[in-house]
């Protein structure tokens, strides 16, 4: 297994934060080769990826969910095996400290070379970069989950 730990400043409050977060299929709109997530229940998502003109479908079950806190998931099936956590951070009444720690199994040679060159962590924090730019531009979350797993 590989980690990747990386985090972000957004400029808005947590509970925007962490509740634009909780509409994983917007994910599309800030993250880089995610095609597609399909919301199936409360804590589970199909996600639908391409990178580098590889198309991967696989199901993740969302494993704990805190408001304003953390929301945390692993892969229960499909093409890929990572776990991880997304906490939010109060840094004052409009500022939110946005970090993300996942553990991920590269899958062949091309994935476990790419791994190596930092690839995924350049895409992490890509994604984290477009995030900030996606919620500070709006100003406001599309929606929210506010239950707890």
């Amino acid at each position: 297994m590989s980690q990747v730990e990386e985090s972000i400043e957004v400029r808005v409050p947590v509970r925007t934060a962490y509740n634009q977060w909780t509409q994983f299929e917007s994910f599309p709109e800030f993250m880089d080769g995610v095609e597609r997530i399909e919301q199936r229940s409360e804590t589970l998502t199909h996600w639908v990826t391409k990178v580098d003109g590889a198309q991967r479908e696989f199901d993740a079950q969302i494993t704990e969910q805190i408001p304003d806190e953390r929301v945390a998931w692993t892969t229960v099936a499909g093409e890929a095996r990572q776990a991880g956590v997304v906490t939010f951070h109060r840094i004052d009444d409009t500022t939110t400290k946005v970090m993300l720690q996942m553990d991920f199994e590269p899958d062949g040679l091309a994935e476990t070379v790419g791994d190596k060159l930092g690839v995924v962590k350049r895409q992490v924090t890509g994604d984290l970069k477009r995030f900030k730019g996606y919620i500070e531009s709006r100003g406001a979350e599309t929606g929210g989950w506010r239950g707890e797993v």
